[in-house]
């Protein structure tokens, strides 16, 4: 009974320390999103986190990953890309805690991809989780109407981080196939390399040279999307 709790227990644990690294990370990529922009420090952010995952997983790695794991890779990179810049951009418009208090309407609707996409059930403790998540939400956004708080800005951050709490309902679905297949390692380094590949794209036109003053947070931010990326995975 003993080991069966404490295997219950410890992929519990790992997720809480994950989510912890990823909300430590959001606070660091708030100062740099609102110095360089939610675009280039989204892509700072990547490369780093390329940087300290992809060098660990050559080290490790035994062989390439099959063509079905690597769709797997490539389809959350470039789901991350997209997830990871809209919900930065939401982080300059609107309070740190706002914007990760709305993105928590993402398990609701992860829960219900899974039961349609994946096949899992889905108890009636998780559904009551997740409505109460998603009432917080409706509070939020409702404090902020009956205030008058709506400008314009806080609309577009609004609006950025629902399609980022999408991406991030899908992308939890992407990740549970991905631990499958791979190792936390190999999906820490796709998750960065994609990310990093698919926003370089649009760099000539948008990237803007980081301060010697928001490094640090890059660089903390980068480490701990790795961190995060392998605990949850």
């Amino acid at each position: 009974m003993a080991m069966r709790h404490a295997d219950t227990l410890a992929p519990f644990l790992v997720a809480l320390a994950g989510v912890a690294m990823l909300s430590l990370m959001d606070a660091f990529m708030k100062e740099a999103s609102l110095a360089v922009g939610a675009f280039s420090a989204a892509l700072l952010r990547a490369a780093i986190a390329t940087a300290i995952a992809v060098p660990l997983w050559l080290m490790r790695r035994r062989a390439w990953p099959d063509a079905a794991t690597l769709k797997l890779h490539l389809l959350r990179g470039v789901c991350s890309a997209f997830m990871g810049l809209t919900f930065f951009y939401a982080l300059t418009k609107l309070p740190i805690a706002e914007t990760i208090a709305i993105s928590f309407v993402a398990p609701l609707i992860a829960l219900y991809l899974a039961a349609v996409l994946l096949g899992e059930r889905v108890t009636r403790r998780a559904v009551l989780a997740s409505l109460v998540s998603f009432a917080g939400t409706l509070v939020i956004v409702g404090a902020r109407l009956g205030q008058g708080r709506m400008d314009g800005e806080a609309w577009l951050g609004l609006a950025a981080i629902l399609v980022s709490t999408v991406l991030y309902a899908i992308n939890f679905i992407i990740i549970r196939q991905q631990s499958q297949r791979a190792g936390p390692l190999e999906v820490a380094a796709f998750h960065g390399g994609v990310s990093a590949l698919v926003l370089g794209m649009a760099a000539p036109w948008f990237f803007v040279v980081p301060p010697a003053s928001i490094q640090p947070d890059l660089l903390a931010a980068g480490a701990l999307t790795v961190g995060g990326a392998m605990a949850i995975a």
